[in-house]
């Protein structure tokens, strides 16, 4: 996730709808909120809570370029993946993005 400067957050979670709401709303202090991070730019799926885990870690571990260089492969206008989620009650067609 990121907020309009492109400071980078990197995080795990069991529900992505439901993280991304909270950040955009501000519902838990700490980085995100501090730093008005709010726009979901980047994210991986998997059923495997130690594969994710691990991931974050390898992610947080990298420099920031490499971190951009995956986003940008991907979403290179930085667009916020989640900007029309919950406009209807329905949940969002997330969908995996292939890890390097």
């Amino acid at each position: 996730m990121t907020n309009r400067s492109k400071t980078l957050y990197t995080g795990v979670t069991n529900d992505l709808f439901r993280r991304a709401y909270e950040h955009k709303l501000k519902l838990i202090s700490g980085f995100t909120k501090k730093y008005n991070i709010t726009h979901l730019v980047y994210f991986e799926e998997t059923n495997d809570i130690q594969c994710a885990i691990a991931r974050e870690k390898q992610i947080k571990g990298w420099i920031r370029q490499k971190k951009i260089a995956l986003i940008e492969k991907v979403n290179p206008d930085w667009n916020d993946l989640a900007a029309q989620w919950g406009e209807d009650s329905s949940s969002p067609d997330v969908k995996s993005v292939d890890s390097e």
